[in-house]
């Protein structure tokens, strides 16, 4: 029966166009013109992208296991201090299952790739949100509850989403209309500048990274004395902090890819070892969260101000719609059907992978 079954072919880095080169990997590259079912099954073998697909998808049954466990546990209907860590535990699901799906389906066209890393790009931006909100609701120091920053802290979080998902699409094909259509991909600033591209991807995804943690950088290193809430949650706090930096260093250097081109290929190259640390450093800092959540709960609903549907739930829904709607924007000129949206180059590429 399985010797009924052919797997896709697998490529080297000069049989497919330029967009789908990856730093320091040589080989292991799905056909640029895959189709859907070739897609999933390359789920079942090895290639570059298996290892990241993997890596992402597993863990979304274990967010979700986890959401469901809220639900059925928590009060969840009538206690409005769980709907932050639901929030969390929702962009806890979307982000690595947008991820797996990109990684799945990125080598159906040059188009479908830069759209399924667009919503990628949203769902990180959903998941930086929903660090935000649990980090105003459970996390935020005791002598910063209420304060001006505390009050402001939610609306500018969404503000960074938008800014966050707009700037990570743009790293990629540039403005919408004016440096891309249908027709003609010049593909700004990543085709011409990929060094640059990459710095924008970057300070678009650090940037509400660093604002969302302010609070928590605060309270674990800066704070001395009372007020600080200095309990033993900080050494959670400390290590998905330690890993959350460790996970941005590798997605900057590609190490260990770049000191040894083509010996990480299929295993252990930066983007899975990006992954790994991700959801790793994800999971303590959902502890971390959890024990702020029940340690705190008391003196919270005591003395910070009640959480409400807009400040959570609603902020989320916000943030999706925006977020959908810039991917849309910069999605819609490369929604052409055919041929046309294709460079010489891609059509060359995939023209020489199907004579393999």
């Amino acid at each position: 029966m399985f010797s009924l079954i052919k797997l896709p072919r697998v490529f080297t880095i000069n049989q497919v166009p330029k967009v789908f080169h990856e730093d320091g990997i040589i080989s292991g590259y799905r056909h640029p013109s895959s189709s859907a079912t070739d897609c999933i099954a390359s789920l079942f073998q090895l290639t570059n992208e298996t290892v990241n697909i993997w890596t992402h998808f597993l863990p979304t049954w274990y967010f979700l296991w986890k959401l469901l466990t809220v639900i059925l546990i928590q009060d969840v209907w009538h206690d409005s201090f769980t709907w932050p860590l639901l929030v969390f535990l929702v962009s806890c699901c979307v982000y690595p299952l947008a991820s797996s799906c990109a990684h799945t389906f990125s080598s159906m066209s040059t188009r479908a790739r830069h759209i399924c890393f667009f919503f990628d790009y949203g769902a990180l931006s959903l998941y930086s949100l929903g660090s935000a909100i649990t980090y105003s609701a459970y996390v935020i120091p005791d002598n910063w509850v209420n304060s001006l920053f505390h009050r402001y802290y939610i609306p500018v979080a969404v503000v960074n989403t938008v800014i966050c998902t707009a700037l990570a699409c743009y790293s990629r094909l540039g403005f919408p209309l004016l440096q891309y259509n249908h027709n003609t991909i010049i593909r700004f600033p990543e085709y011409q500048f990929p060094k640059f591209a990459k710095f924008l991807r970057t300070v678009a995804f650090a940037y509400p990274y660093l604002f969302d943690n302010i609070p928590l950088f605060y309270r674990i290193f800066l704070c001395a004395g009372d007020g600080c809430t200095d309990n033993g949650v900080n050494v959670l706090h400390r290590t998905h902090t330690a890993l959350a930096f460790l996970t941005a260093f590798l997605y900057t250097t590609h190490l260990p890819e770049r000191l040894a081109p083509g010996s990480f290929d299929y295993i252990g190259h930066s983007h899975q070892l990006f992954h790994v640390c991700g959801i790793i450093s994800t999971h303590f800092q959902l502890q971390a969260v959890e024990l702020d959540m029940e340690t705190r709960r008391a003196w919270l609903l005591a003395h910070s101000s009640t959480v409400t549907f807009a400040d959570t739930l609603g902020a989320a829904m916000l943030c999706v719609l925006l977020s959908l709607g810039i991917i849309f924007f910069f999605s819609l000129p490369l929604l052409g059907s055919g041929k046309r949206g294709k460079t010489p180059q891609s059509r060359a590429a995939a023209k020489g992978c199907r004579g393999h």
